[in-house]
């Protein structure tokens, strides 16, 4: 099992002791440091400041949101990073929902599979560099010739040659049509509430993005990386009970009540009537209440916790499933040691 170091996004400040985080995690053998971004600090300034200091580790953004910037835009980013850390950069990419995009970015929702299909294309022809970037789709055209256009736009390839022409690319995506589409276009995929339990109902999906005319990847060369908090530990009821909090913000506190992915996802693993009701007593600000009904079993199937034998197993278990790379925060230097000292890799 390969393993992701996952520093997320900020808070109200930037936070302390990420530096000795990530040198921890390149001497103890991780395989790459993500970050996330959401509408305070971005993903890919983080990446170059605190991976400037490193030597092997893979840089990923999990997830650049796609409406914050042009396809152009996110390519130029990713191929001047890639130069600068000699070609270990992973770009993950998602749409996130419509309160952010809509409210934060001020752009349209609607349609992402159609987007995210013509915002890959596009960078892929950028890192590719071998003709002059066009795209005749209705999101992202190029050159444009829409309302405002004085008629002068003309197709560029980069200045920049690009170091590597296929960075790879990996995509959140939590529903059937999303994720059958990530199978189909991307090198790798972002789940977010993948789990052992969880992970026969993603199967047919990516079985039928995979079986896809011209799709790139197998099943034999695809990345699945997954989130989970890991935990050696002999109180496994306490942390359970500490994660509950968590699973209950995404399950009934995340997006609008109309339109909330994290909530679907919980539907379909088969907690449709638990949704419901978290989602209720959470919205009305009885926060406490709703995470009272989080059960145990599905905190400890969304993570791994135990004495360091039930987590090998559990790993075990996960990798079984498919998942490549489990992408986890740690708090300290200690606990990055102590994970690598328990989780078998590959390398």
């Amino acid at each position: 099992m390969k393993l992701g170091l996952q520093l997320g996004y900020w808070g109200a400040q930037p936070p302390a002791g990420v530096g000795e985080l990530v040198r921890a995690a390149e001497e103890s053998g991780f395989d790459a440091v993500f970050t996330a971004e959401a509408w305070g600090s971005d993903a890919f300034t983080p990446l170059a400041w605190w991976g400037r200091e490193t030597s092997r580790l893979r840089l990923g953004t999990s997830i650049v949101q796609m409406s914050g910037r042009t396809p152009t835009s996110i390519a130029m980013h990713a191929l001047t990073l890639d130069h600068l850390s000699g070609g270990r950069v992973v770009l993950g990419m998602g749409v996130s929902g419509p309160q952010v995009v809509e409210g934060w970015y001020g752009q349209p929702f609607a349609r992402p599979l159609a987007r995210t299909r013509e915002v890959v294309d596009i960078i892929r022809q950028v890192l590719a560099r071998e003709a002059p970037v066009t795209n005749d789709g209705p999101h992202y055209p190029l050159p444009y010739r829409g309302e405002g256009s004085v008629g002068l736009g003309k197709p560029l390839k980069p200045i920049v040659h690009p170091l590597r022409p296929d960075i790879p690319i990996w995509l959140g995506a939590e529903g059937p049509k999303n994720v059958a589409q990530t199978a189909e276009i991307a090198d790798g995929w972002l789940p977010i509430f993948y789990t052992p339990r969880s992970a026969g109902m993603y199967q047919p999906w990516l079985d039928e993005g995979f079986a896809r005319e011209g799709a790139r990847r197998t099943r034999a060369d695809f990345e699945i990386a997954a989130t989970c908090h890991l935990q050696v530990t002999d109180d496994k009821a306490g942390v359970l009970a500490a994660l509950k909090p968590f699973v209950s913000l995404y399950m009934g506190g995340m997006g609008a009540k109309e339109q909330n992915f994290h909530k679907r996802v919980f539907e379909r693993m088969g907690y449709a009537d638990l949704a419901d009701r978290v989602q209720e007593l959470y919205l009305a600000g009885r926060k406490d209440e709703a995470t009272a009904l989080i059960p145990d079993d599905l905190v400890d199937d969304m993570h791994i916790v135990g004495t360091v034998g039930e987590v090998r197993e559990r790993v075990a278990q996960w990798e079984e499933t498919g998942v490549t790379t489990l992408l986890l925060s740690c708090r300290t230097p200690e606990e990055v040691r102590q994970v690598a000292d328990v989780v078998p890799r590959r390398g």
